[in-house]
């Protein structure tokens, strides 16, 4: 058991000015605002400006993360970026968002887990703040997913935005964070269901960026049944009970997912925390995203217990217990 914990100091998030709205969409596809709010609840999503790549929307939400925390670039010295759509095959863009901060110590690298990102780089801060190796992390979940999309494909373009959220995780003795700080976590992955989400096309395979593909209604299927074993579990290690959650702040890909999961889990449909309707799925931002929208309107306080949770492609999938 480890003397330290992982405490959230500050949350963070951002999402581009151009706002593309489902009445928009319809000019593009065939679909239609009703078709689309009723299937996914997503009434509007954020795109990338000409220009704007990942690492300028993670900067953005990684200074109000900072802001929020009472901090400065130089406390920080460990990077972790969420994404699976990087300014670059290499270097890792947390490396480019480590020079746009002034950051010159510690280190920065990216963590590819889709959807699940954000919560596969919590886990990950987690372990090495645990073990005294660093002291303040910048956990960062950002995405220009607009870039991957097939904008004529409605299947999949309809979902997805641009957006990036970030957090603060200090390093605290077990006196100082008292009861706060990450509390469980439990990961998972299957890579025999990556044909689900994925994208067809990569260095080493087709020399091209190549477009996000989907078969929507498989993902729905595993995505209940896994978020919800993955929440028990991560409940189980912490040594709590669901019903001891007082805020499921979950992935952000559809609303019919998010209430599905929360009707198994028991969780009062009051308790669920839902900007799904404001930006769609903007993958591994999306969890810090709906976090930093709960704590700026007052929602989420201190003390507060809350429950996150994701699933991506690969397929991979997990879920994480944070006393705030």
């Amino acid at each position: 058991m480890s003397e330290f914990a992982s405490v959230i100091r500050g949350v963070g998030g951002y999402l581009p000015e151009r706002v593309l709205t489902n009445e928009d969409l319809s000019k593009m596809v065939d679909t239609t605002d009703e078709w689309i709010t009723a299937r996914t609840g997503i009434r509007k999503r954020h795109i990338a400006a000409e220009g704007e790549a990942t690492s300028d929307l993670a900067v953005a939400a990684a200074r109000r993360a900072l802001d929020s925390a009472g901090l400065g670039p130089q406390d920080i010295d460990l990077i972790i970026v969420a994404t699976a759509t990087p300014d670059y095959t290499f270097p890792a863009t947390a490396t480019v968002v480590q020079d746009k901060l002034g950051i010159t110590r510690g280190a920065a690298f990216d963590l590819q887990a889709v959807c699940s990102g954000f919560v596969f780089a919590v886990a990950t801060a987690d372990n090495f703040l645990a073990r005294g190796q660093f002291e303040r992390a910048l956990v960062i979940g950002a995405e220009t997913f607009s870039r991957i999309l097939d904008w004529s494909d409605r299947s999949t373009c309809v979902l997805f935005g641009d957006g990036a959220g970030a957090v603060v995780l200090e390093r605290q003795t077990k006196e100082q964070a008292g009861d706060r700080g990450v509390k469980g976590i439990h990961l998972r992955s299957d890579g025999r269901y990556r044909d689900l989400l994925y994208v067809d096309g990569g260095p080493s395979t087709t020399q091209t960026v190549g477009h996000l593909r989907m078969i929507g209604n498989q993902v729905f299927k595993h995505a209940v049944g896994k978020i919800s074993d993955s929440v028990k579990a991560a409940a189980a290690d912490a040594g709590l009970a669901v019903s001891d959650i007082d805020w499921f702040v979950p992935h952000q890909a559809n609303q019919r997912i998010l209430s599905a999961v929360a009707a198994r889990l028991g969780l009062d449909d009051n308790k669920v925390i839902s900007t799904v309707a404001e930006h769609g799925n903007t993958s591994a931002a999306s969890v810090p995203l709906a976090l930093a929208a709960a704590i700026e309107d007052g929602r989420i306080k201190q003390g507060d217990l809350i429950l996150i949770e994701a699933i991506g492609g690969g397929l991979t999938w997990g879920s994480a217990l944070i006393r705030m």
